[in-house]
């Protein structure tokens, strides 16, 4: 884990020439593909993610990209479970924790002034950035850090706070992605082992991603990854010719 401007810096030194190297659309998951516009993350868009199973989906969401080769940097999640992001596909060695700007005093809030231009710089240097902001962020810096976002042709993921009181983007973001409904299935009358978790996710946004869409998907599935509920096979009614005397 990285933290502070200057480290921060030093990392986007080393990781920005593969920013803009490929196409305009990041691949995804397959089972996230019929969330998103196009079925990829478009360079230059941002992302939020809300809902019980937020940070799982943002870490399934950066999943697919990471697996191309691009970097993926998270700010602002102390308690980020690296196992589970193996699991979902995160490449871990292209994978940088940047710490939150510490308060200067005990008891007050992370410096508000820093955040967005550790944000800004990540922008900068990493193809996909999932953000956790622990505090309301002005309009006018969330207007720059989409506007850094579209020049530099990154994905800027916001986890939870999608909505307007805690929304980085005024407008709104360009693809939203919402968990309405989770359940873990694997437990009996109070025992057995958890096994899976079973969620509904609703997508929407702006412009081509204002059409309404929905999708359940097991997140994580027996294995640690993400895969779509298939629907039950239906049984096949035999015909009177084929029925055995």
């Amino acid at each position: 884990m990285v933290g502070g401007a200057e480290d921060v810096a030093s990392v986007a030194a080393r990781t920005t020439p593969t920013v803009l190297a490929r196409a305009q659309r990041l691949p995804v998951l397959p089972a996230l593909e019929s969330l998103v516009p196009g079925g990829g993350l478009r360079r230059g868009s941002t992302l939020s993610v809300d809902g019980s199973a937020a940070t799982s989906l943002a870490l399934a969401a950066a999943a697919g990209p990471s697996r191309d080769g691009a970097w993926v940097a998270a700010v602002g999640f102390p308690s980020l479970g690296l196992l589970a992001a193996a699991e979902l596909g995160i490449a871990l060695e292209r994978l940088v924790l940047v710490a939150e700007p510490e308060p200067l005093l005990p008891g007050e809030r992370a410096d508000a002034a820093a955040w967005p231009s550790v944000v800004a710089a990540l922008v900068d240097a990493f193809e996909v950035v999932l953000v956790h902001a622990s505090h309301p962020v002005r309009a006018a810096d969330g207007r720059r850090l989409v506007a850094r976002t579209r020049e530099r042709g990154a994905v800027l993921i916001q986890v939870g706070g999608a909505r307007p009181t805690g929304a980085l983007w005024p407008e709104g973001a360009d693809v939203a992605l919402t968990v309405v409904d989770a359940a873990w299935e694997g437990l009996g009358e109070g025992h057995g082992h958890l096994r899976a978790r079973r969620i509904t996710v609703e997508a929407g946004g702006r412009r081509e991603a204002a059409r309404p869409r929905r999708a359940e998907l097991w997140l994580p599935s027996v294995d640690g990854t993400v895969e779509e509920v298939l629907p039950d096979p239906v049984p096949l009614r035999a015909s009177r010719g084929s029925e055995i005397a």
